[in-house]
Parts: C-alpha cells; structure tokens; sequence
C-alpha cells in the first residue's frame, strides 16, 4: 500500500512539475509586452482560483467547518507559498540574474534536509546526502547562471528569502489534511493569495501595470487574455492541486526533490516555444536531477507512516506557521 501510495504521489508529483514550468515561456510575452510581474502573477492567482471554485465546492461537500479548522494552513499557503514566495523571486530577478535567483530558490530541498536534521538532531541517511548533492550540481547546469554580474547583496538576500517561501509551501502542503482537501486547499490559498497582491497592487508599493492590446506570442500575435488564460489554468490551477496533493502523499522532502524537476520543464519549454538553445550540459543535469531524486526516493525510513506526513520533518496540523518553520 505503502509503495503504491508513494508510486502515485510521484506520477502526480511530475504533473505537478511539468505544470508549474509552463508559466515562464507564457508570462514572458506578457511581462514583454507591458505587465508588471505583481499584475500579471495576481491574475494568474485569480483565475487559478476561480477554475479551481467548483471543483473544490464539490469536493469539499459542504463540509466548510474544514476549511475553517484550516484556516492557519490555508492563511500559511496564500500569504507565504503563493503571494510572498513568487514577489521575493520577482523582487530578487530585478537585481541579479535570473539563473543566480532560480538557482538559490530550488535550494529549497536542502533547507529541507537541513530542517530535519536540526529537529531530529540526526544525521540525514547518506543516500539523501548523495541525492542532494547529485541533485543540486544538475540543478547548476541545467540553470548555468553566468557568473559575470557584480555581487547584489540585497538580489541574493531576496532570493535567499524566496527560497525559505518555497520550502514553507511544501512543509504546508505536506501538512495532515484534516478533512480539507488538496483541491480546496489549493483554491483558498490561490483566492486569499490573488487578493493579497491585489491589495499590494493597489499600495503602490509594486508596480501594478497592465496593458490589454495583443501580445507577440510564438511567432505570431495573440490577444492579452490567451496566454494568462493558459497559465492561469495550467501552470496554477492544475499545477497547484497537484503539487499539493502530491506533498500530501509523499512528504515535504520527497515532493520538494521531484519539484526540481519544474526547472528542467521550464527550461525544455523554452526550447520549444521559445526557441531557446538547450545545451548537452543543461540535459546532462536533467539527468543527475533524476539521478538525485532516486536517491532520495531509495531512503528506507524506520517504520511505515502515513502517506501525507513526513517522516523527516513531523508537524502538527495543529500548529501555526511559526511553528512548522523554524526558518
């Protein structure tokens, strides 16, 4: 049961992935064409949310106490794994490379290991060890970040902190559901999420800028809406539920290694809508991502758990953010 459970998680755990890297070939025209990051990542929020409404009312049953009982966890989501973590990785790509922000933020698995070793004061088991670092050097090449920019103390520290966001929203997708399901945990966060950065918006604290004429969209030219549309649908709405129910199944760590992945989809799709070149180094590190993944997968834990908490890093659904993130 064990097995098949965590075969599945991964099966989803890869949608997830190929879901959340459709957004960068797809944003791009959009943000060429006028939109500020802060705009176009609240539609995208939005219309997640509200392709994923129906689905989670029907899923929920009517039974909203649950949304209720988990409403830190929901909170936790929106403000922190949807709103915070993609405003930080947008604030920090204003100041150093997009390759050096990526390449900090998808850390996030090693902030991981490391969390479990401080709150079980042992040592990870040395398959997990070689998986990280296996994982990590393809996640160098398949990112090759130039190495010619000057040093931006405040671009690094703004990656630094979209990395902890990340690795927050996999501790709080892993969480025990209590009766919420993935789904609904997705809409909700993707709702509150959206209007939190709305609300940022219309600060002026961000640059909230919009413009609603056609976009240069593979070669061709499309209306505004299309490819928000897309990634709204695809790269949030599909990919959210997925990537939370696959960290349910699987844990925070096993889910947040598989997400590596999302850096290899968005860098193939670039390839292939964007025509970007794809390099043998950047497939050579796809590889050893793979690579990484099955040594982590292959880490025999010390009795059987249930399929959605975490054997290295226990958490009570009960607790507040805070408490499940001593980052």
């Amino acid at each position: 049961m064990k097995r098949s459970s965590t075969s599945a998680g991964l099966v989803v755990a890869v949608i997830a992935a190929a879901s959340f890297g459709t957004s960068g070939a797809l944003i791009k025209p959009v943000l060429e064409a006028g939109w500020s990051p802060a705009a176009a990542v609240t539609v995208r929020a939005l219309v997640g949310a509200i392709v994923l409404a129906p689905v989670a009312m029907v899923a929920l049953r009517g039974n909203w106490r649950a949304l209720w009982h988990s409403r830190t966890r929901v909170l936790a989501m929106a403000l922190i794994g949807v709103a915070a973590t993609q405003l930080l990785y947008f604030a920090a790509i204003e100041r150093i490379p997009v390759g050096t922000a990526i390449l900090v933020e998808y850390t996030a698995p090693l902030l991981l290991v490391a969390i479990a070793w401080a709150r079980t004061r042992r040592i990870p088991k040395a398959v997990v060890l070689v998986g990280s670092v296996v994982a990590l050097a393809g996640l160098v090449l398949v990112v090759s970040p130039g190495g010619s920019t000057s040093f931006d103390a405040l671009g690094l520290a703004l990656a630094l902190a979209a990395m902890v966001g990340c690795a927050v929203y996999y501790l709080v997708a892993a969480q025990p559901s209590d009766g919420l399901p993935p789904v609904a945990l997705a809409a909700s966060g993707l709702l509150v999420g959206g209007v939190a950065l709305g609300l940022i918006g219309l600060t002026g604290l961000l640059p909230f800028t919009a413009t609603f004429g056609d976009v240069v969209l593979f070669g061709g030219v499309a209306p505004w809406w299309l490819p928000l549309g897309i990634v709204g649908v695809v790269s949030t709405a599909v990919a959210y539920a997925t990537g939370i129910a696959a960290s349910e199944m699987l844990g925070s760590r096993l889910a947040s290694f598989v997400g590596l992945l999302e850096v290899v989809a968005a860098t193939f799709y670039a390839w292939l809508l964007l025509g970007e070149q794809l390099s043998v180094p950047q497939l050579l590190g796809g590889l050893l991502i793979l690579v990484g993944i099955a040594f982590v997968r292959s880490e025999k834990t010390d009795a059987p758990l249930e399929p959605g908490i975490d054997s290295s890093v226990p958490l009570a659904s009960s607790a507040g953010p805070g408490e499940r993130v001593p980052s």
